[in-house]
């Protein structure tokens, strides 16, 4: 007797789904989902259904999904199917590329990518990750291959698999309540915590009210908590050719990771675009740590290469280091605080090569606007409203409109390189001490710290 399919293939046998969708491909795989392209038979509508395997990544994309709604630069979540001891399958809307396929474009390209057309592609990102923001939802996973992008231009944050909403009092979600949104229209905002919908508001102002967020979750669980979540539980368009550079590339959360109360994981995202707090073991952070992950966004986007493109979690850091300098209290004050401060230490850094060699050729307003986001302070970080507002957007050259933007008809996938990316082909084991000749390792009275050379 044969044996029964594959679990990736059983949206092909739920009668509900099939009733009102004609599945065509499969265009996208990972570890914790599949993603297909599919016609809706009511109106032919081409959509991207999303199965997802992990319950948390399920309920925390469509958690964030109907929180963003209107907006935008915000994929669409059209409806989603979801019963017990099923997996989740989102019906999305179907977007043909992404950035990261626009930037491997551009590198083919004389002239790469225009700063017309940089400006254009920043402005979307912003807008996007700004109305997250302002819904007190951070991603925890931007990256380019997270950004889509339909024919039109027009580009949208997805895969909130990872993403968390800091609450007000009032909702609360959590393991006894499998079904949450099961008579939620859909498409409908639950009850969040906005910022503020229109106008803008001091930086002051702005992490007051984040802190106030923050402190009422150590009170009351929000949330999903954590827990074992995967940082491999979504996919994109981008992904069906990815599971080798998954396996070095991105994270998965320890099991059981103590995450009580709604507490956040420093093991989330995707290492290249991961703030140095999570790389420090933070558990104590907000939407800052998004405003990192713009920051390396941003810097390939002007180089078409990666900013800190590191093996490992050490590596990582040592690659931050060698360009903004060591983290003392001097650059951030408190980041002694941090879990793995007093743990992992690194040499002196006497001439740290600063942002501007990571972006040569660039114009200083570029790259002033990338030393916004990448500094060590979270505090010191430029919000999102603060860079919708920043002069460099209205300056010469000016954004294009959407119809000048150089779009790749679909996602390239004619690279000889197992993850897409050629610059990912050799890129090693994913453990901490491979990359380094001489690990020092000292015993004290309050513990034992490791020094890296």
């Amino acid at each position: 007797m044969d044996s029964p399919p594959a679990k990736s293939w059983s949206i092909h046998s739920r009668p509900e789904i099939i009733a009102k969708y004609k599945i065509l491909e499969r265009v996208g795989s990972g570890a914790y989902s599949d993603v297909y392209r599919a016609i809706r038979l009511s109106d032919n509508l081409t959509v991207a259904l999303k199965e997802v395997h992990d319950y948390q990544s399920a309920f925390r994309e469509i958690e964030a999904l109907q929180a963003l709604h209107s907006c935008p630069n915000v994929v669409v979540l059209h409806e989603y199917f979801w019963r017990e001891d099923e997996d989740a399958v989102l019906v999305l809307e179907f977007l043909t590329t992404d950035l990261a396929t626009v930037i491997r474009s551009a590198k083919k390209r004389e002239g790469g990518i225009g700063r017309g057309e940089v400006k254009r592609w920043m402005l979307q990102i912003l807008s996007g990750v700004d109305a997250c923001h302002r819904n007190m939802v951070v991603h925890r996973d931007l990256k380019p291959s997270n950004l889509l992008i339909g024919d039109n231009g027009m580009l949208k944050l997805a895969d909130f698999g990872q993403a968390r909403i800091l609450l007000e009092p009032g909702f609360v979600a959590d393991d006894e309540n499998p079904e949450p949104y099961a008579q939620s229209t859909p498409g409908q905002c639950q009850a969040g915590y906005r910022v503020q919908e229109h106008g803008t508001m001091s930086k002051e102002e702005y992490f007051r009210v984040l802190d106030e967020v923050k402190a009422k979750e150590l009170d009351k669980e929000t949330s999903v908590p954590d827990g074992d979540t995967s940082c491999l539980a979504t996919c994109t368009t981008s992904d069906i050719e990815d599971d080798i550079l998954k396996g070095s590339y991105s994270y998965e959360a320890e099991e059981g990771g103590g995450d009580k109360n709604g507490a956040l994981t420093s093991c989330v995202g995707t290492r290249w675009f991961r703030a140095p707090e999570l790389l420090y073991g933070s558990t104590d952070y907000g939407l800052e740590i998004d405003l990192w992950s713009l920051g390396c966004i941003f810097a390939e986007l002007l180089t078409q290469e990666p900013l800190f493109p590191g093996t490992a979690d050490i590596d990582q850091l040592s690659r931050i280091i060698s360009v903004l300098g060591n983290l003392t209290e001097e650059v951030w004050p408190g980041c002694v605080k941090l879990p793995d401060y007093r743990i992992i230490s690194f040499n002196k850094v006497e001439n740290p090569v600063g942002i501007e060699a990571c972006l040569r050729n660039r114009s200083p307003d570029e790259v002033s606007l990338v030393k916004k986001l990448i500094c060590y302070d979270p505090a010191r970080r430029a919000t999102t409203m603060e860079l919708l507002q920043d002069k460099y957007f209205n300056e010469e050259p000016l954004p294009v409109p959407l119809s000048e933007l150089h779009v790749p008809p679909t996602k390239d996938m004619s690279s000889d390189s197992p993850g897409g990316w050629q610059e990912y082909e050799d890129m090693g084991t994913d453990s901490d001490f491979d990359d380094f000749a001489r690990v020092n390792t000292t015993t004290t009275s309050t513990g034992s710290y490791i020094q890296f050379s």
